[in-house]
């Protein structure tokens, strides 16, 4: 027999909350049950929705008065505007939900309200937030939350990882989540990922990445049926950043490396302090834009890359929101940013630069096929793949570059490898040398693959999605199945085995060891006595992974080989940098906070 419970159809139900008191009182030293901070962060909440309504409100009377209608305010909205953003919700609202969020906010006002609020009541509803649907045999157990839409994602958002290790523990390793409209299964055992990424055909995820993309670096849909063939082309030129292309463009990369360090040596005479994360971004920037796009060929060629760099990490920082879907309209600047950036990426502009890569003159090949697709759009497509070779690089090796000064006695090993290697190989270190590596010495630096690795594994928080193409069961291990209608999401959390004590142990403490045994890569590694096929997933899994992961390690080993060979490096500031939580779900997560380091020329005794 089928219960009542699944809510995914337009059917009337009373949203209901177990019997609990909200402590409105002065101690807040005491531990909050779920249910009072799902208020605590419903009030914050409303504050933001409140700001952003005014804000709307504001601008629609300004049109208003000018004549114009609400589409002017936001032209590519659609009703299911925040139904696609389960991630980032503080800014989550558009012109076509207005009507939606009001009766939320008195909903949850009067669920949050001050003094404390007995919650045995039931709260009817209808119209949108009316979603009762019969639960289907094999279904997983389903966390619903009693804020109307928004299901638990105010809770998710606060942090994903606890809520999902609390819900593993009460309902075992598949369950779902309402989240934002969505409803997502999560698999929690590592041994049941194999099933899910094998599983292309009905559990897809390049459909879904296309929408985000495409709204978020304002390009056309490649499955909008203009573009025949598109997506495919495209996807073959990553053989570009493969086998002989990539040593090609890896030896481009260290070039390029070498003379922004050169440059660098020529200003630390003595110790020169900066700031780690924007030292990390503007090597790092620079050297990619060069290997992919070419050499600004003007006198301050230097200084438009820097201008292109200011305003890619002002996009940048609304990159979440984006994402998630909120309408660039109510991100300040950022359209404006964005267009700037695209214009950069026109191709009577990209003909100047000089000595630009092989993968960007494939692309560059493959638009000029496709007649429908405008200026504007093949720029946007180049800022896309920009993002995509940098967005995630300079964080990551910021962390590595972090967690190394953090610990003198990893700091050391890295090193004396890197030192090793040049002595054996017969290279001198200094401003005056050009270092060249080939991708096996690269891959022997096993210290500084295991030092990288072990960053990678403490940083990253994706969120690995497929969508259900129909309704159907997905077969488990262990003879287990879990039901999945058309639509519905399912999501593996690889922070979760990152951080799980039994495949690593001390999983919060940093080991710059832990991926080496007996001098040799550990590549091996279980959980309840069973070797895992899947123990390091910061690139993602299957159809999913990340074309590019093999260059953005090079490039990462690279930068901090040069680094090393060349400079003494040590912090300034004894303070603690976490991670910031506000990208959770899109892969390495920035730090909080920037810290101060200093850097000067190590003596030559090589």
């Amino acid at each position: 027999m089928e219960k009542l419970n699944k809510t995914h159809q337009q059917q009337p139900y009373a949203f209901s909350m177990p019997v609990q008191y909200v402590d409105g009182g002065q101690d807040s030293r005491k531990t909050l049950t779920e249910d009072e901070l799902e208020v605590k962060a419903a009030r914050q909440y409303i504050k933001v929705q409140k700001r952003l309504m005014k804000e709307m409100d504001i601008r629609r009377e300004s049109l208003g008065s000018l004549g114009q209608s609400q589409s002017d305010l936001y032209p590519n909205e659609k009703a299911e505007v925040i139904s696609t953003g389960p991630f980032y919700l503080d800014k989550c609202i558009g012109g076509s939900t207005v009507g939606l969020f009001r009766p939320l906010m008195k909903v949850v006002e009067e669920r949050s309200a001050e003094p404390a609020v007995p919650c045995g009541v039931t709260w009817p509803c209808s119209g949108f937030f009316s979603c009762a649907v019969l639960q289907k045999t094999g279904e997983p157990p389903l966390i619903n939350g009693w804020i109307p839409y928004l299901g638990k994602a105010l809770i998710f958002r606060k942090d994903a990882f606890k809520f999902l290790l609390d819900q593993q523990k009460k309902l075992g390793d598949i369950f779902t989540v309402h989240i934002a409209g969505r409803y997502i299964t999560f698999i929690m055992d590592p041994f049941q990922y194999v099933y899910v990424i094998r599983n292309s055909k009905q559990l897809e995820f390049h459909e879904f990445a296309d929408k985000m993309a495409s709204k978020t670096f304002d390009y056309p849909a490649l499955s909008n049926g203009k573009f025949p063939d598109l997506k495919e082309n495209l996807h073959r030129i990553y053989q570009y950043l493969q086998g002989k292309p990539l040593d090609i463009i890896s030896d481009h990369m260290m070039k390029n490396l070498q003379d922004i360090f050169e440059w660098k040596c020529s200003q630390a005479t003595d110790w020169e302090t900066e700031k780690m994360y924007k030292f990390c971004c503007s090597v790092m920037f620079e050297a990619s834009f060069v290997t992919l796009y070419g050499r600004v060929p003007a006198a301050d060629g230097h200084k438009v890359i820097s201008e292109i760099r200011d305003k890619f990490i002002k996009f940048d920082a609304s990159f979440p929101y984006l994402a998630a879907n909120i309408p660039i309209e109510l991100l300040g600047a950022t359209k404006k940013v964005r267009k700037e950036l695209i214009h950069h990426f026109l191709l009577q502009n990209m003909t100047k630069w000089l000595g630009g890569s092989k993968v960007v003159q494939a692309r560059q090949d493959i638009f000029e096929k496709y007649e429908l697709l405008g200026d504007y759009d093949k720029a946007a497509h180049h800022f896309a793949f920009l993002w995509a070779s940098v967005g995630n690089t300079i964080p990551a090796t910021f962390w590595a570059m972090y967690y190394l000064l953090r610990h003198p006695e990893a700091l050391a090993a890295v090193r004396d490898e890197i030192d090793h290697l040049l002595q054996s190989t017969g290279q001198k270190r200094g401003p005056t040398y050009n270092i060249h590596l080939t991708r096996e010495q690269l891959d022997n630096l096993v210290y500084l693959e295991s030092a990288l690795n072990e960053s990678l594994r403490m940083c990253s928080s994706s969120m690995n999605i497929r969508i259900s193409q129909e309704d159907f069961v997905l077969k488990l291990e262990g003879n287990q199945e879990v039901g999945l209608r058309k639509g519905d999401w399912i999501a593996l959390y690889p922070q979760i085995l990152h951080m799980d004590p039994e495949v690593y142990e001390d999983p919060k403490e940093y080991k710059f060891d832990r991926y080496i045994e007996n001098g040799k890569k550990k590549t091996t590694f279980y959980k309840a006595g069973r070797k895992l096929k899947y123990f390091l997933m910061p690139f993602g899994s299957g159809i999913s992974m990340c074309p590019g992961r093999f260059l953005a390690m090079n490039e990462m080993k690279m930068f901090l080989f040069l680094l090393l060979a060349h400079f003494d490096v040590e912090l300034v500031e004894n303070k603690a940098v976490r991670l910031d939580n506000s990208r959770m779900g899109l892969g390495i997560l920035l730090p909080d906070v920037d810290i101060a380091f200093r850097y000067k020329l190590r003596a030559l005794r090589m």
